[in-house]
């Protein structure tokens, strides 16, 4: 390869891409914005070179469950400071905003961010702007208004319901899916769903009947019923989704990660499609930090092949967001969105939701390069 002039440099033990093939000691070169070449034979001069030869190189981790929103909100943080530097470039907010703070939301977190932010916006006019259960009204889930709202822009990826008691308050949660439906269908757009749990009054498979292709489930690996395992399988109903076309997301957050359903699903043959943390404001000033090099590990602890757990913080939210070949690869012309990981072996226990502890070791964020641009390390 011909020496070229670079802006930076990165050289790393371990350079991992799926969508180049990549998965060896290499190093990334970038100039401006854009990654110019990638892999073993990389070579020239750079205006800065860091060196990680302990280090793992990906593509900018993409999180497909997280609540950038301004720190009022009811679960908002700031993504340039609670996410950005440990790794994750992109992030999808999962209903934070609905149609009433639409405007403000676009100009104060999605231009205002250096995270690249998407939304699943929420059916309910003011999302989780306050404190109230957004479908507690049934007044506020006004369909035209979502609509309007998402073909205002291209920021909107899809439209985001979670039909548990604390969203839905006394509302009847399939008027709720209802709705969610007819602002989906009317905008060609995927709902990210949250199961209903508490309580336990909707099987599992009726709620897995109303999703279409290309919808995504969170919360796949809660231990809580109804449960996608039972007696150490995975259900019918979840496979036959899965055939369907439904794709499955973590979004550990305080509750959705249960080692023994994770390990269950893994063993039957059932991984998840994405890997994400369904971080907010109540993981602020955790320790150890909650973040999603954390989260890969407890599924490579589970029992998910590492570059399978790689796979689905990177090339695969990126194709699920519709930014493939932009984010999620160390192809050349993409992006210049870079995360460095350092494994731990010391690293504090994993634990899941219920905590449970698993030992082995962490993968911990050493460098974020976002748009080109050094943020962390």
């Amino acid at each position: 390869m011909a020496s070229m002039e670079y802006d930076l440099l990165i050289r790393a033990g371990r350079v991992f891409c799926v969508e180049t093939g990549l998965d060896g000691p290499g190093s990334v070169a970038i100039a401006g914005d854009r990654i110019v070449a990638s892999g073993p034979d990389v070579s020239g001069s750079a205006g800065e070179t860091l060196d990680f030869p302990d280090g793992l190189a990906l593509p900018g981790l993409v999180d497909m469950h997280a609540h950038p929103a301004p720190g009022d909100w009811k679960y908002g943080i700031d993504p340039d400071v609670h996410i950005l530097p440990r790794g994750s470039t992109t992030i999808l907010s999962q209903g934070d905003s609905g149609a009433a703070e639409w405007p403000e939301y676009r100009r104060g977190i999605i231009d205002g961010s250096r995270t690249r932010v998407r939304s699943a916006i929420s059916p309910a006019l003011h999302g989780d702007s306050t404190q109230a259960p957004p479908y507690a009204d049934l007044s506020d889930m006004d369909v035209d208004a979502c609509v309007a709202a998402i073909e205002d822009g291209d920021d909107i990826w899809g439209v985001s319901v979670n039909v548990s008691v604390v969203c839905c308050g006394d509302t009847d949660p399939k008027e709720v899916m209802r709705r969610t439906l007819a602002v989906a269908e009317a905008t060609a757009r995927p709902i990210l769903f949250g199961i209903r749990r508490d309580p336990f009054d909707w099987p599992l498979a009726d709620q897995l009947e109303l999703l279409r292709p290309g919808d995504v489930l969170t919360y796949c690996f809660n231990g809580q019923k109804p449960s996608m395992v039972e007696g150490g399988r995975v259900v019918e109903a979840a496979w036959e989704a899965r055939k369907r076309g439904v794709l499955f997301d973590v979004g550990h957050g305080m509750m959705s990660m249960d080692f023994g359903v994770a390990e269950a699903a893994i063993a039957d043959g059932f991984l998840p499609d994405t890997i994400s943390t369904d971080i907010y404001k109540r993981h602020v000033g955790l320790s150890p930090t909650h973040d999603l090099p954390r989260t890969i590990s407890k599924f490579m602890a589970s029992g998910m092949p590492e570059n399978a757990a790689f796979e689905r913080v990177t090339a695969a939210p990126a194709r699920v967001l519709g930014l493939e070949g932009e984010v999620g690869t160390l192809a050349t012309g993409a992006c210049a969105d870079v995360a460095v990981l350092r494994w731990n072996e010391d690293a504090a226990p994993l634990v899941d939701s219920s905590g449970q502890t698993r030992p082995g070791g962490c993968w911990e964020p050493a460098l974020t390069v976002r748009g080109g641009e050094i943020i962390g390390g």
